[in-house]
């Protein structure tokens, strides 16, 4: 009678440990599952802040050439400057100096080309034309281009005040703009990266005998595409 007892303990302690087993096994997968969903989640909300943002402007450079849309991204004006009697050594000395007559924030470093001398013809006669500079000064919303021939006591400039449309635009395509946004966007799109990686193994996390079914199709189909290029 005692020799059943202990028979019928051991056995209920070896059944009770076999069915925690599996219990167990799933336990994991569904932490796994859980983590991995707000993981997607989070990574979501971060990446819809600006990602509406990015698909807007994204439709609107698309259509730059074709198909282009009625939208105006700035107000363009040309302006004509008496240069100060000092002379300019150099284009980083005008580019500073058009900074502050124009009241202009600079976020990035001025945008510098230096032409040499050269002979040019104009009205049929050979003219040697002086040394050109052209500066650019950017900012999200606004941006300036200067153009300076040596010797001159005059400069030509663009002033160009972007709309809301075309500031946006020009941080998108991060023009003017200083390292803090630049790492703001960088985390957004990494953010879109992680949020596909998530999402794909979510779906094979709940989809598995489907992913092996996708699998093993797309390698059939790429098996015979090269099959057939190969005959």
């Amino acid at each position: 009678m005692q020799a059943d007892i202990k028979l019928k303990t051991i056995n209920t302690t070896t059944h009770s440990t076999s069915s925690h087993r599996p219990l167990r096994g799933r336990s994991k997968r569904a932490n796994f599952l859980i983590w991995l969903r707000k993981t997607h989640i989070y990574l979501g909300l971060w990446g819809a802040l600006l990602g509406v943002l990015f698909g807007v402007t994204g439709i609107i450079m698309n259509h730059r050439v074709v198909m282009k849309l009625p939208v105006q991204k700035s107000v363009q004006k040309v302006i004509e400057m008496q240069l100060p009697n000092e002379n300019f050594e150099t284009p980083e000395l005008l580019a500073a100096w058009i900074a502050q007559k124009m009241n202009f924030k600079v976020s990035q470093a001025a945008f510098i080309k230096v032409e040499p001398s050269k002979e040019v013809i104009w009205n049929d006669v050979k003219v040697k034309q002086p040394e050109r500079w052209a500066i650019s000064l950017h900012r999200p919303d606004r941006a300036i281009n200067a153009e300076y021939f040596a010797g001159s006591k005059v400069i030509n400039l663009e002033n160009a005040d972007s709309t809301i449309v075309g500031t946006l635009t020009r941080l998108h395509m991060a023009v003017g703009v200083n390292i803090i946004w630049v790492l703001i966007a960088d985390s957004i799109a990494a953010s879109f990266i992680l949020l596909s990686i998530t999402g794909l193994l979510l779906w094979s996390q709940m989809h598995t005998v489907k992913l092996i079914t996708v699998l093993f199709s797309v390698t059939s189909l790429i098996t015979a595409i090269c099959v057939s290029f190969s005959i």
